[in-house]
C-alpha cells in the first residue's frame, strides 16, 4: 500500500506519514527539535564510544607486567603501546565502512550496533590474560565499534541549522569528557582487591582479573546506552521502500538561489578539492596523533618508577589528575570556550592554545623535581591546562570541518576525519610508549636526557597547528 503524502500548506514541504525523517524535519520546523532528550542522546552516544578508548592508559602498564612478556622494565611501555594502539587500528580500517552502512541502512542501526559492541568486546578486554587476548579484544573492538562517525553527522541532521553549533558542541565536550572520565575510572577501579579489601576479598573474580572491573562498569553503560538508544529518533528518510537523504529538499530550496547552487555542484565535484575542509583534516589529524600519545605517554610515565625518570604515581593518583582534569572541561566548555572563540575565531584560537602548549609540555620532566603536595599541586594545574588546550584546538577543527562543506556532505565529511583521526592515533599509543622505553634507557645521555625526550615530541606534535589555517 503506497504511503500517503501529508502536505502542510502553510511550509510548502510534503511529509510522508511513516518517514522516520520526516517526522523529524516536521519537528525542526515546528522549533521542537531542541531538547534535554535529543542532546541526552548524543551525549550518551558519544560517552559509550569514547570510555573505552583512554580507559585502559593508567593501568595497561600493570596489566603488561602481569602478562610476565616483557624481557625488562623498559621494555613494559612498549608493549603497553602495542595494546593501545589496536583500538586504533581497527577503527582506521572500519570507518568509512560503518559511515556507507549508516548512510544507506541509518544513524540508529549503526549506534545501536557499536553499543553493543562496546558491551561485548570491552567486557572480554577486561577478562584478558595474555598479550594477544588483550590486542585481538581491543582490535575488534575498534574495528566493529563505528557510532562515533555517525553520531557527528546525527548531531547535524537532527537540529535545525541555526542550532546545529549546539549539537557539535555537545558532542566534542562529551569526547573530551570521556577522554578523561575513562582514565579515570581505569585509575580508580583498577586492582580493586589491592585498594578496597573490604569490598573485593582477595580469592574473588575481581582478584582473578584485577582490570576487570573498570571495563565491567564502561561495559555496563554501554548497555545502558544500547537500550535507550531503541528510542533514538532516525533522520534518514524513507520513501516508497527507498532511502532518501534531506539533500534532495535541501537543494530544492537552494534552487532558487544561483550562487549556493553553482557552489553546492563544485563541492560535489571532490570533497579531497575543498582545501579549507582539507587543511583542516591535517592538523585535524596531526592534533589526534599529538593528543592520544601525551594521553598514554603520560599516564605511563607517571606510574613509572621515579629511577626511570617518572613519578611513581598510583592509578588512583591517576585517576585523581583526571578526574580533577575533566572537571576542568566540563566548566571551561560551558562558560569561557564560547565567548573565546567569539572574541579569537576558531582558527586564532587554535593557533594561540598550541603555542601555549609548547612551553607547557616542555615542563614537564621538571616536575620529576618535585615532590609531596607541591608535586600534585603542579602536576594538576600542568594536566587541566594541557587538555583545556587540547579540547579548544580540538573544537576549533571540528567546526571548521563542518562549516567548510555543505549539510549534504557532512556524513562523508566526518568519514574521513574519523578515518584521518584514527590512522594517527593508531600510530600514537605505539609510537608513544616505543619512544618513552626508549627514553627510559638513556637516563644519562648528554642531549635529551631521558623523559626530556618525550618533552621533546611532544612539540613536534604541536607545531603543525600554528601554520595551517
Amino acid at each position: 500500500m503506497e504511503e500517503e503524502k501529508l502536505e502542510q500548506p502553510l511550509l510548502k514541504k510534503k511529509y510522508y506519514e511513516n518517514c522516520p525523517g520526516c517526522k523529524v524535519d516536521q519537528a525542526k520546523e515546528l522549533g521542537t527539535d531542541v531538547s534535554l532528550r535529543n542532546l541526552s542522546f548524543i551525549w550518551m552516544a558519544v560517552l559509550c564510544g569514547t570510555l573505552p578508548l583512554a580507559s585502559l592508559f593508567p593501568f595497561v602498564y600493570f596489566m603488561v607486567e602481569d602478562f610476565n612478556i616483557a624481557e625488562s622494565e623498559e621494555d613494559i611501555s612498549a608493549y603497553a603501546g602495542y595494546v593501545g594502539s589496536s583500538y586504533m587500528f581497527g577503527r582506521t580500517l572500519t570507518s568509512i565502512l560503518w559511515g556507507i552502512i549508516s548512510d544507506r541502512y541509518g544513524r540508529k542501526p549503526v549506534i545501536i550496533v557499536g553499543a553493543i559492541t562496546v558491551v561485548i568486546f570491552n567486557t572480554f578486554f577486561g577478562l584478558s590474560t595474555n598479550l594477544w587476548m588483550a590486542i585481538g579484544m581491543r582490535f575488534l573492538l575498534g574495528s566493529l565499534n563505528g557510532l562515533l562517525g555517525p553520531i557527528r553527522a546525527y548531531a547535524t541532521e537532527i537540529f535545525r541549522e541555526e542550532n546545529q553549533a549546539l549539537g557539535l558542541s555537545t558532542v566534542v565536550a562529551a569526547w573530551g569528557v570521556g577522554l578523561v572520565i575513562g582514565p579515570a575510572l581505569g585509575g580508580y577501579l583498577a586492582q580493586p582487591e589491592l585498594k578496597y579489601p573490604h569490598l573485593f576479598p582477595k580469592g574473588s573474580i575481581w582478584d582473578k582479573f584485577p582490570y576487570f572491573l573498570p571495563c565491567f562498569v564502561i561495559s555496563a553503560f554501554a548497555f545502558a546506552v544500547a537500550i535507550a538508544c531503541i528510542w533514538l529518533p532516525e533522520t534518514l528518510h524513507y520513501h516508497n521502500g527507498s532511502k532518501e537523504s534531506t539533500d534532495n529538499v535541501e537543494a530544492a530550496e537552494v534552487g532558487s538561489s544561483e550562487s549556493k547552487k553553482d557552489k553546492m555542484i563544485e563541492k560535489d565535484e571532490s570533497l579531497f578539492l575543498n582545501w579549507p575542509f582539507m587543511s583542516s583534516i591535517i592538523v585535524y589529524g596531526l592534533c589526534s596523533l599529538h593528543d592520544i600519545t601525551y594521553q598514554e605517554v603520560f599516564s605511563l610515565w607517571a606510574v613509572s618508577p621515579r629511577r626511570l625518570g617518572g613519578l611513581n604515581f598510583t592509578t588512583n593518583d591517576v585517576g585523581n589528575v583526571l578526574a580533577i582534569s575533566s572537571t576542568g572541561i566540563v566548566i571551561y566548555q560551558l562558560s569561557l570556550y564560547p565567548s573565546m572563540q567569539k572574541a579569537c575565531g576558531p582558527v586564532n584560537l587554535a593557533r594561540i592554545a598550541g603555542v601555549l602548549s609548547i612551553p607547557l609540555l616542555q615542563s614537564y620532566p621538571f616536575t620529576t623535581l618535585l615532590s609531596g603536595s607541591t608535586l600534585y599541586l603542579v602536576i594538576n594545574i600542568a594536566s587541566i591546562l594541557k587538555f583545556l588546550m587540547g579540547e579548544t584546538i580540538s573544537t576549533c577543527l571540528f567546526l571548521l570541518q563542518n562549516r567548510a562543506v555543505e549539510q549534504h556532505q557532512r556524513g562523508a565529511a566526518n568519514g574521513i576525519a574519523m578515518t584521518t583521526m584514527s590512522a594517527f592515533k593508531t600510530i600514537g599509543p605505539a609510537g608513544g610508549g616505543a619512544l618513552l622505553a626508549w627514553s627510559q634507557k638513556r637516563l644519562n645521555a648528554s642531549f635529551l636526557p631521558g623523559t626530556h625526550t618525550v618533552g621533546e615530541r611532544g612539540i613536534k606534535g604541536t607545531e603543525n597547528v600554528k601554520v595551517i589555517d
